[in-house]
């Protein structure tokens, strides 16, 4: 059977000798990180940008699967050929904080805010992350000690922690953002290319990942040929979000998008949950409108925006049908990679009709 293949050109990675002589100028004592960039990729080829400051990245959890200790594991690469090292230093790493959600999200992860707000007072404002947290929690739950898990789209590693008792390792093309903290990666690596083994990994999640990828199919495709035959997979994926990522933000999914996508990668027992529903999708929008507004004008826009955003959610009930919703978390089990041509199926389809 036909491995998936990426169909946009494939570019190739300079090789850099290892040693004293590679590090760059004016490094001193810690020795540079390794990542690993695939070969054979579908985007532009990873280049660290150099950073003003240096901040020192913690050294990662015992339990966690580091760069150096997933080079050990031989049945882990699909071929040496398909790797690069690219040595970069901790410190110019890319470092910043986590943020998908826009203007509510921003506001909340203040340091005055959340010491003095509740926790479940942020979870009932961002209810879409609390969500994703339950569901990877569960996720990692279900999951024997010991599994190899794959992040796929790992950024900064946020939800490593769930998987402390497993074999976690953390992909991402370090591509997505000039503020965020890439540096706990365990490999850079494109995802329409994955430098791994078929069928070499118990579990894989996405998260709000797949909309940042030109070819979500082939990404599916990569992901379902490194699980294991019964592998499970976590995918969130976002439905009605503003533009973010700029200009790395293609797609949106609609969950007739999502169950054609997961099945002809090859994964059955797909299941799909809205995250909310009408009367969340715009409660969140109120919050999301706070970031328009000066700082000398955010007081008079909360005491305007907040209170109905805060009361909009208790009525979310009524909407039962969840076609307004912030997106949907999936999960599915690898079962067998379907042959390639689902453009040329849709294709003839519509041919047909």
């Amino acid at each position: 059977m036909e491995r998936p293949r990426c169909p946009a050109p494939l570019m190739e990675l300079p090789s850099q000798r290892s040693g004293p002589a590679s590090r760059p100028h004016g490094i001193r004592g810690r020795a540079p990180k390794i990542l690993f960039a695939a070969r054979q990729s579908c985007g532009p080829r990873y280049q660290p940008r150099p950073r003003a400051r240096s901040h020192g990245a913690q050294d990662p959890p015992p339990r966690r699967v580091s760069a150096q200790s997933v080079v050990q594991e031989p049945d882990l690469f699909l071929s040496r050929s398909r790797l690069s090292p690219v040595r970069v230093p901790r410190g110019r790493l890319p470092r910043g904080f986590h943020d998908h959600g826009g203007g509510a999200q921003k506001i909340l992860r203040y340091a005055t805010l959340q010491r003095f707000l509740p926790l479940f007072f942020r979870n009932y404002v961002l209810d879409f992350e609390a969500s994703i947290e339950r569901a990877v929690s569960a996720f990692a739950a279900a999951l024997p000690k010991g599994a190899r898990v794959l992040d796929a789209g790992a950024g900064e590693g946020q939800y490593n922690g769930f998987f402390r008792d497993h074999r976690y390792i953390g992909v991402d093309f370090a591509l997505g953002d000039a503020n965020w903290d890439y540096s706990s990666l365990d490999a850079v690596a494109d995802l329409h290319a994955l430098p791994f083994r078929d069928e070499c990994f118990d579990a894989c999640f996405n998260i709000v990942t797949l909309e940042h990828v030109r070819e979500p199919a082939c990404v599916l495709k990569e992901i379902a040929r490194t699980l294991r035959r019964g592998g499970r997979l976590l995918l969130v994926v976002p439905q009605d979000w503003e533009v973010h990522q700029s200009p790395h933000d293609y797609f949106r999914f609609t969950r007739y998008g999502v169950r054609y996508l997961l099945g002809n990668a090859g994964f059955t027992d797909i299941e799909i949950q809205p995250a909310g529903g009408f009367f969340r999708l715009l409660a969140r929008r109120l919050l999301n409108g706070l970031q328009f507004f000066p700082p000398v004008l955010l007081l008079p826009a909360a005491l305007f925006l907040v209170p109905p955003a805060l009361v909009l959610p208790l009525f979310d009930f009524l909407d039962r049908d969840r076609n307004f919703t912030l997106g949907y978390i999936c999960t599915a089990t690898r079962f067998g990679i379907q042959p390639l041509g689902c453009f040329q199926t849709s294709l003839s389809v519509q041919a047909k009709t």
